[in-house]
């Protein structure tokens, strides 16, 4: 064997990774160019963390999602307000055809099925059920009373939530809760002015006392039985998809609408041109309306966005006065006060709670 000059080193005795440095490197997780010497990430975490930053959301992008949201849902009211020839069941059952178009292909995008897990069907029968009931009552509630007066009562929801939530889910049930409770119904009861209550003085309404109690009965069975559903959501939680329960809302309540219409005999096709295209908007505003709000949760925390959901209530004050020249009575307002303060109370107590 050739002895090598003194001085020179044979190529294989080369010190290792002198020419595959970065290779080897980054194959044995060894920081080379780009890759930090502590975090051992690519790049740094360091130098990643302003990219990050510059790619976050706008601040406040969700409360104008939210606010959004709210004036598309108020839009849609004051559509079903303005149909009166047809009636809230049917109303029901021409927003479930306009949603079921949407829903269909969304859930054959995913791949989730029509049918659900089989120890979930129940609950997606009762959420289905329960939501569609919910929808026909406020339809009924807005048509037949004012606008203002079916929007407050329906913030009363929460309230109900928390008290479903504590004697079904044994969700905790604590003072402050009760307090808003208390808030609550003092509002509602301000709006409905019973007469064991208030006298026989029934000024400031646009109807007589019987349909006004009629619409505000319907508005607070919206609020119980939309209070039942989120439980039976939360009950559910990320088990099911949220586009199967959205399917189970649409298709049981096309068939409770069409039952109901069949029963009643009020099935009719709207003679004004006019009437007809409100349908179609009471259907898009209330798809935007609910796209916009499931987009501001994703990107915004539940306490900001529940209050600013209050705002349909502001919305709905404007609209009235505009639209119908009927200027809330100032029991309307108080109770209005009542219901949106305890709804408020309640959103900020959550969020601090959260935040801690």
């Amino acid at each position: 064997a050739e002895v090598p000059s003194p001085g020179l080193q044979p190529a294989a005795e080369a010190p290792p990774g002198a020419g595959e440095e970065p290779a080897a490197a980054e194959a044995e997780g060894t920081p080379g160019r780009g890759r930090c010497w502590l975090c051992s990430s690519s790049p740094c975490c360091s130098h990643a963390e302003p990219e990050a930053k510059k790619k976050a959301a706008c601040p406040g992008l969700g409360l104008f999602y939210t606010l959004l949201s709210a004036f598309l849902f108020s839009v849609g009211s004051l559509f079903v307000k303005k149909v009166q020839d047809v009636h809230a069941v049917e109303l029901s059952a021409f927003r479930c055809v306009f949603q079921m178009l949407v829903v269909i292909p969304c859930l054959i995008y995913r791949k989730t099925g029509f049918i659900g897990p089989k120890g979930q069907r129940i609950f997606l029968i009762l959420r289905g059920l329960l939501g569609s009931t919910a929808m026909i009552l406020i339809y009924y509630a807005f048509q037949t009373t004012s606008l203002a007066d079916a929007t407050v009562i329906t913030f009363s929801s929460p309230m109900f939530t928390a008290l479903f939530a504590w004697i079904f889910l044994k969700e905790k049930y604590s003072p402050w809760d009760a307090l808003f409770t208390l808030f609550t119904i003092t509002g509602v009861i301000l709006i409905v002015r019973p007469p064991f209550l208030f006298g026989s003085d029934t000024s400031g309404m646009e109807e007589s006392y019987s349909v006004h109690l009629l619409g505000t009965l319907a508005a607070i069975g919206h609020a119980v039985f939309a209070a039942m559903t989120l439980v039976i959501l939360r009950k559910m939680g990320k088990s099911v998809d949220y586009f199967l329960s959205i399917w189970y809302y649409v298709i049981i309540g096309l068939m409770e609408s069409t039952i109901v219409l069949f029963v009643i005999g009020g099935w009719s096709l709207p003679d004004c041109g006019l009437d007809r295209l409100f349908l179609i908007l009471i259907g898009l505003f209330g798809l935007g309306g609910q796209v916009f709000l499931t987009k501001a949760i994703q990107i915004e925390k539940a306490g900001p966005v529940a209050i600013m959901r209050t705002m349909d209530v502001v919305f709905a004050f404007i609209f009235q006065i505009i639209f119908f020249n009927d200027v809330p009575s100032w029991w309307t307002v108080g109770g209005a006060f009542c219901v949106v303060a305890s709804s408020v109370g309640a959103a900020a107590r959550k969020w601090m709670q959260n935040s801690k």
